[in-house]
């Protein structure tokens, strides 16, 4: 048997498996802000609520596709948000963005879906959603691997913060390594999932150190907007970057349901090509159980 070469492995882990049911795909564009949304959905319309994917940094669209066919191809719509200069959103200088030009965007694609959708968010993803339902209601809220919000930060040192760049990439997460490193470091992804995400996350550096500096300070959040709206916050036993004690204290917090998966890591919980099926089964369950 030949071996595949690199681009073999990666072409084959773009599209992800459905249950056979049809799902068609689609985009809405918010021009004003120029963004780009990538919406999955089910080939008839259903009562389900729509679900608002939000990325974390340095990502885009692209962390969801498995969970778009996964809820696409079981009746739910779903829209994956691209952040500005992320992915398919328009350009934009990284070192111009904010965290608040970021809620901006959720925001705006919250108004866009209106008040009855479940925002589903993933490490900063999920904390610009918090911040966002101070502004825009949502009908339920899925937190994975968030980022802390100030009520549970400890106070940042002034050079954690100078460490920060004004414009950032993939080395500083560590993606720069060798595949096989990282794949024996983070051991819910297969080679093929790896080399997905070292490609997707991109080149060149292009997030914005602003936005990280902010979220190191501490952003602060209400609460209060979220009350009576049904929570699940889920960590990762395998997080590297939000270690899964994290995700349990944002969930106690929130007073969420939670779920740890204790052999997942970061992209592992959404990317996966495996671990991503016990997860979106878990957030099922809830939307199911909440009749979302």
């Amino acid at each position: 048997m030949t071996e595949s070469t690199p681009d073999q492995i990666l072409a084959r882990a773009q599209v992800p498996a459905a249950n056979g049911r049809p799902v068609r795909k689609d985009e809405i564009e918010l021009h004003d802000r120029g963004l780009y949304i990538e919406s999955w959905l089910p080939e008839r319309r259903s009562r389900r609520k729509p679900l608002l994917f939000v990325h974390g940094e340095l990502a885009g669209s692209w962390v969801w596709e498995r969970f778009l066919g996964y809820f696409a191809s079981r009746g739910w719509e779903g829209h994956a948000l691209n952040l500005q200069n992320h992915h398919w959103s328009r350009t934009a200088d990284p070192t111009e963005l904010t965290f608040e030009t970021y809620v901006d965007d959720v925001v705006a694609a919250l108004h866009r879906l209106g008040p009855t959708t479940v925002a589903i968010g993933h490490g900063m993803g999920a904390l610009l959603i918090l911040k966002a339902a101070e502004q825009a209601p949502i009908g339920g809220l899925v937190l994975l691997s968030p980022e802390l919000p100030a009520a549970l930060r400890d106070p940042v040192q002034p050079h954690e913060l100078r460490e920060v760049p004004d414009v950032y990439g993939r080395g500083r997460i560590g993606w720069t390594t060798l595949p096989e490193k990282l794949q024996r470091d983070h051991r819910d992804l297969t080679i093929a999932d790896v080399l997905r995400i070292q490609h997707l996350l991109g080149q060149k550096p292009h997030e914005s150190g602003r936005a990280l500096r902010a979220v190191l300070s501490g952003v602060p959040v209400d609460p209060r907007p979220l009350a009576g709206v049904p929570r699940l916050v889920i960590g990762g036993g395998l997080d590297r970057m939000i270690p899964e004690v994290d995700a349990e204290r944002v969930a106690e917090w929130l007073g969420a349901d939670y779920e740890p998966f204790g052999a997942h890591s970061h992209f592992g919980l959404v990317v996966g090509e495996q671990s991503h099926q016990q997860v979106a089964e878990a957030i099922r369950g809830f939307l199911e159980a909440n009749r979302l």
